[in-house]
């Protein structure tokens, strides 16, 4: 008839099952809508004709008695997808299989070339010896069609009957012979070349194709003409967001933070893992470099996303061990008993940890502030440390007189420690600084000492001077108390029995006691 009866792409309800390869395949056939309808845009025709190339394995363009160039411009779509995907089929992977593009022509006549002669003439270049614009345009679609070689087809259908107004209430047997049997030729040659659509380097089954019809659907809404760029991108987005997504675990099984330049050594690798995913089942020859410069884009986007969570990763924890030495440096500058050596470990130890725990880019700028930190804080000790060492050996020399006048009783320990004040109160204040106590070659042995005594990796004074004290004064007053008392009941005892003297009394003999030695005497002969 006249007009349209198919509206869009009918697709035949019931799938035809095939042996292909020696695999069972389901064949769907869509019936599209003719060229040119009433009341329909070349915009309308150009997308019925863009999904219908993509979506099919065998693509049958039908023509009625010859061809046009009208007919081979209509391809120009079909020849710029078969141009820009067959580059991936070609000695590669196939990740998208071209449609199979078979002429089938209606022709009455008899004589003359063959449909394949005719096809193979009307697909020639056209001389243009003038260099004219639209005739070079319409070499390049002839150009392109050579893209799909062996992927072209052309056969050819007589009428089925003279009196076409009947057609559609006959019966085979009413038909032309040689119409039914090119027919069932016709579909022989179908079957021998149809293949499973392959679309990612795999065959699609039912759900696949819903979802592969989806995506060119997405493509086409996309803008008023579809494009191959945009089938293109479509079709490559689903790969873009594997990528990046192999990209971002990778990324990922970093724990931030880490230093810039190992961070930068994962993304080159990561990247260059990713652009390899894409170049294998990427879509498209010409316009996917469009997508790949999308991907560049992406990547570096997340990279930028990594390299700032890294760098506040990096601050957050860089300040965490700042703080902390800072807080050590604090609490040694306020030392009972000032120990350089115990500052000494305490600085090396905040120093070594916070250069192994500071990691990233912050930590160039933290180790300048650590460095000034950790500067100042040993002035300020090394400041601290010779005052407070001098007042502790004045107190100490102090001490010591005490101890020996009134402890042990021992005169020169007395004397030395008199002097020893006496030298820290006069001579160091009228020629020495407390600032320079420490340093001088004179005190050195005193120092170390000094130093040997407060701190060791064994015992810290200062933790445990009180308790220290505290038990030596316990001590010292059990002693005073209690032990001078036992000896002298175990003196007492010993000089009776050395102090009793035998005496003669009126024939007896009699033992006389005596309580302190000195006070013992003999009696005269007389009274013996």
């Amino acid at each position: 008839m006249r007009d349209t009866k198919t509206k869009g792409i009918w697709i035949w309800g019931t799938p035809v099952e095939m042996d292909v390869d020696g695999s069972k395949v389901s064949v769907l056939y869509l019936d599209t809508e003719g060229f040119e309808s009433v009341g329909k845009s070349n915009v309308y025709d150009d997308r019925i004709f863009a999904l219908a190339t993509v979506l099919s394995s065998v693509l049958i363009y039908n023509l009625p008695e010859t061809v046009r160039e009208a007919d081979i411009s209509r391809l120009s779509f079909a020849v710029e997808i078969a141009e820009e995907f067959y580059g991936r089929v070609k000695g590669q992977d196939v990740a998208f299989e071209p449609a199979k593009l078979l002429w089938l022509i209606q022709r009455d006549f008899l004589q003359g070339k063959s449909v394949q002669q005719m096809v193979n003439e009307a697909l020639q270049r056209v001389p243009n010896d003038n260099g004219d614009r639209y005739i070079n345009e319409v070499n390049q679609i002839r150009d392109s069609l050579a893209v799909m070689g062996n992927h072209s087809t052309a056969f050819s259908l007589p009428q089925p009957h003279l009196q076409r107004t009947k057609l559609c209430d006959m019966e085979d047997k009413e038909l032309e012979p040689l119409y039914v049997k090119r027919r069932e030729q016709l579909k022989q040659l179908v079957s021998s070349i149809v293949k499973p659509k392959i679309v990612q380097g795999r065959t699609l089954n039912g759900k696949d194709f819903v979802s592969f019809l989806q995506q060119i659907l997405e493509a086409l809404n996309k803008g008023e003409i579809p494009s191959t760029g945009s089938l293109v991108e479509i079709f490559n987005k689903a790969i873009l967001d594997r990528c990046l997504k192999v990209y971002r675990e990778k990324m990922d099984s970093l724990n931030l933070p880490v230093p810039v330049d190992e961070l930068q050594k994962l993304h080159e690798m990561t990247n260059g893992e990713a652009r390899i995913l894409f170049d294998k089942q990427h879509f498209g020859k010409h316009h996917a470099a469009q997508s790949a410069l999308k991907l560049e884009d992406e990547i570096k986007e997340v990279y930028r996303n990594f390299l700032l969570a890294n760098e506040y990763q990096s601050s957050k924890l860089c300040e965490a061990r700042f703080s902390e030495c800072e807080d050590k440096m604090d609490h040694l500058q306020v030392l009972k008993l000032p120990s350089m050596a115990k500052f000494n470990a305490g600085f090396t130890h905040c120093n070594q940890s916070f250069v192994k725990d500071c990691v990233g880019p912050a930590k160039e700028s933290y180790e300048r502030r650590m460095s000034k930190m950790l500067a100042k804080s040993r002035a300020l000790f090394i400041k601290e440390y010779n005052n407070k060492l001098f007042n502790w050996l004045a107190t100490f020399s102090l001490v010591m007189v005490v101890i020996g006048r009134f402890v042990i009783k021992f005169f020169l320990l007395e004397i030395v420690a008199w002097v020893m004040f006496i030298f820290l109160e006069t001579y160091t204040r009228m020629f020495w600084s407390a600032e320079s106590l420490y340093y001088n070659p004179a005190w050195h042995i005193i120092v170390s000492s000094w130093e040997m005594i407060v701190y060791s990796p064994i015992l810290d004074l200062d933790r445990w001077a009180i308790p220290i004290v505290i038990m030596l004064s316990l001590g010292v007053l059990y002693w005073r108390c209690f032990g001078r008392r036992r000896k002298r009941d175990g003196t007492k005892h010993l000089l009776i029995e050395e102090a009793t003297l035998p005496v003669l009394l009126d024939g007896h003999v009699l033992m006389l006691p005596c309580l302190w030695i000195s006070n013992c005497f003999l009696v005269d002969e007389e009274r013996q």
